[in-house]
């Protein structure tokens, strides 16, 4: 056996890679991790976590309307941005840290440099201006934002510095219509921007239940955010008085931001994986095996740069199935069916499952259940918002095939949600459940009039 500087070199301390990292040091292996930014990756730093604390902040602005509504007198109030980012800051640098401590603690190295392919088992480190050798390495480094090419991009934001700009924007235009895009659009309207949402599909949020797009686009509407659909970008000018979006209708929109949220890429360029022989796809992301293997029998690949499922805690498992393979002689893949996602939007989402036309086309004739109504909060008070609750049902077997909420603690109902549908429970069992009263999470089990849709007729 070759002698190498390490057993496993990690490339990237997100989340994935952390995990794995850990473990196989644990595990009594020689592993050196790399990271060009901060410890912790886009989740920790520049993601989930940070965007959480942002979407935590612009909920006040609810909250004390509701409060005023159940009696309470509010008296003046205002929203101090740089405070905010002070303390975000704050304790960004604190998990990160936490990081590095828990890979220090399992006995890994860590360098905060850029690492680079030289081959399937040499690595330089750009920064360090060193090079070492490992027998084992994985790819770790995540996604980056994407921009398009237009005239005066340059103008524009991602979501990156969104997270570090220096005051509040007035006006903001959010273009794309991800879930990065509609939880940044509820983030500005919440904290007093004036905000609007521009996307090129004919609806937002891609890829989910339509039912859920039209019902979260009403809602973003109801808050006061204007939602501009079918239209993009023809250029971007810079004008004293701030940034004028010239879109392909011919009209023009005037902010002080404009934010790109418009998707992610797997962060694979320059890393030299092509030295090392490793194959991408046409997006750019490694192509790996169930068990996160690459083409090349000594570089694996996990979390976003794979480009499967592009969240954290799937990252943290295929790096944890890496570690258990490779380094706990205990054979582990993940599974990536039936995997829940929460958007933080407002009202927020939760989702697991089959969407409606997925269900219909995979599986023919389904029953649909589905409930929309006030929360009890809202009726107190006389606020408008709706929450959605959605169920899709195999109607051969009666399986739950997926579901769908659009609602205040919709991610926190979705997590118990998806352990009873991904060990197959039918409708019946579902319906055998209790409910707790009084709850929004009670109308999930207690829907039993199947909805037909006009134009599918005796189908449902």
């Amino acid at each position: 056996m070759a002698n190498y500087d390490y057993d496993l070199f990690v490339i990237g301390a997100g989340s994935g890679g952390v995990r794995a990292a850990r473990m196989a040091a644990l595990s009594g292996a020689r592993v050196g991790v790399a990271e060009e930014h901060r410890v912790g990756g886009t989740c920790v730093i520049r993601g989930c976590v940070p965007k959480k604390f942002m979407v935590y902040a612009s909920e006040f602005s609810q909250a004390f309307k509701a409060a005023e509504g159940f009696g309470w007198t509010v008296g003046e109030r205002s929203f101090d941005w740089p405070k905010f980012i002070e303390m975000k800051d704050v304790e960004i640098a604190r998990l990160s840290g936490i990081y590095v401590t828990n890979l220090k603690n399992a006995g890994a190295d860590i360098a905060h440099s850029r690492a680079v392919l030289k081959d399937a088992h040499t690595v330089d480190l750009t920064d360090d201006k060193a090079t070492l050798t490992a027998d084992k390495i994985l790819i770790a480094t995540g996604g980056r934002p994407s921009m398009p090419e237009l005239p005066g991009i340059e103008h524009a934001i991602t979501s990156n510095e969104a997270f570090h700009l220096p005051q509040l924007p007035r006006r903001v235009l959010v273009v794309g219509g991800g879930y990065i895009a509609v939880e940044f659009a509820g983030i500005f309207n919440g904290l007093g921007s004036e905000v609007t949402l521009l996307y090129r599909g004919p609806n937002i949020l891609r890829g989910f239940d339509d039912d859920v797009r039209s019902h979260l686009a009403g809602e973003l509407e109801r808050r006061g955010i204007k939602v501009i659909l079918g239209c993009e970008h023809a250029s971007i000018e810079k004008t004293e008085t701030g940034l004028v979006s010239h879109l392909n209708s011919g009209h023009d929109h005037e902010t002080d931001v404009v934010m790109f949220a418009t998707g992610r890429e797997p962060y694979t360029a320059g890393l030299g994986l092509d030295k090392a022989g490793v194959k991408l796809n046409d997006r750019g992301a490694v192509i790996v095996d169930a068990y996160s293997k690459t083409n090349i029998d000594n570089i694996w690949a996990v979390g976003d740069v794979t480009d499967r499922i592009n969240l954290t805690p799937v990252a943290i498992r295929e790096g944890a199935a890496f570690a258990a393979t490779e380094f706990g002689d205990t054979p582990t893949t993940f599974d990536h069916d039936m995997v829940a996602s929460a958007v933080f939007s407002q009202p927020p989402i939760g989702s697991v499952g089959m969407t409606e036309a997925d269900a219909r086309h995979q599986h023919g004739k389904i029953d649909i259940y589905k409930a929309i109504f006030r929360p009890m909060k809202m009726t107190f008070y006389g606020g408008e918002e709706r929450t959605l609750m959605k169920l899709v049902v195999d109607a051969a077997t009666q399986k739950v095939l997926g579901c769908h909420v659009v609602g205040p603690d919709s991610p926190e109902m979705i997590q118990m949600a998806a352990i009873a549908i991904k060990m197959g429970v039918t409708k019946q069992q579902w319906d055998s459940t209790c409910a707790v009263h009084p709850t929004a999470a009670e109308e999930l089990v207690t829907m039993r009039e199947k909805y037909v849709p006009p134009n599918i007729g005796g189908m449902g």
